[in-house]
């Protein structure tokens, strides 16, 4: 058989391309968490990215899933694009007024025309996902369409805020208040870890306010309480959801891990949803540390 000069290039092309696809893959952390996930009743995906290493676990990790809370951190992005043009300050105060009241959170629970700052209803929004506080932030970012055109132009093209935004009315009946898939909300997460959303003052204000989690008892609770930890999680009545960047000791890894569709329904730790969450933190943790000897306290489910 005689090859040309471009059938070669070609052939090498393909085979390098394999090979890298080979190596970027994490194939044992893969069929760890398979199993992991192998009696889980519903739809489930899961992201992984080795920052250190580069390689990747993908299981249906292109498929769109409900953001149920996670949706708060493209609206943080949405907020502090405004503020970076000057149309918003960070600690300017605002009034509540009792027309913002969607639910008895902190936010839902001031008293008509009290004074709170910017900068604390975002904390509320990213540390205890206040939801009032969300909306909020949501119709000061410009509204759903103004956070999407900025996911859009970059590059999150599957990321969108549904609830409140026109022309979205179809998508929100199928995935609630917001749409994404397990990779881009892992990698807009480390987009914000890396500096490069917004600016990189803001990035760092941003992950600042994700490192803040008031919500620990599922992923989280698998994870060493002395390694730092910025995550989002989110939860509806057939959906558990969780993105979490970990800066674990011997490097940097981000993941996120999304339901769908579960069979399960119920609101306590037992949920299947919930004990996936613990289960693929806790696989990663001592997947990425395999010396780690460190285990949750005994009888720290009380605290759920």
């Amino acid at each position: 058989m005689r090859f040309t000069f471009f059938s070669l290039l070609f052939i090498i092309h393909t085979l390098t391309t394999f090979s890298q696809i080979s190596i970027r893959n994490d194939a044992v952390l893969e069929r760890k968490l398979r199993a992991a996930m192998a009696n889980f009743q519903g739809d489930a995906g899961i992201y992984v990215r080795n920052l250190r290493t580069g390689k990747t676990v993908a299981i249906n990790a292109d498929t769109l899933f409900p953001t149920a809370s996670m949706v708060k951190i493209p609206i943080q992005c949405g907020l502090f694009d405004k503020i970076y043009k000057g149309e918003l300050t960070y600690d300017q105060e605002l009034i509540y007024k009792d027309s913002l009241h969607y639910d008895d959170g902190i936010i839902g629970s001031l008293k008509d025309g009290a004074k709170i700052t910017l900068s604390k209803v975002v904390m509320l929004m990213e540390t205890v996902s206040d939801n009032t506080g969300s909306l909020w932030c949501q119709a000061l970012a410009g509204g759903g369409t103004s956070i999407n055109t900025w996911l859009e132009t970059n590059g999150f093209h599957q990321t969108r805020v549904n609830s409140r935004t026109p022309g979205r009315e179809a998508n929100r009946t199928q995935y609630g208040w917001g749409q994404t898939s397990p990779r881009e909300m892992a990698e807009l997460l480390t987009y914000i870890r890396q500096g490069k959303a917004i600016s990189p003052d803001a990035s760092e204000e941003m992950y600042r306010n994700l490192g803040r989690q008031h919500w620990d008892n599922d992923g989280l609770s698998q994870v060493p309480p002395d390694v730092k930890i910025a995550s989002k999680n989110g939860a509806v009545n057939q959906a558990r959801s969780e993105v979490v960047f970990v800066h674990a000791p011997h490097g940097e890894y981000v993941y996120c891990v999304m339901t769908k569709n579960q069979k399960d329904e119920s609101w306590t730790r037992t949920n299947e949803g919930y004990t996936l969450l613990r289960a693929v933190a806790a696989t990663l943790w001592h997947h990425f540390e395999p010396k780690s000897t460190w285990k949750p306290a005994e009888g720290y489910e009380k605290w759920w």
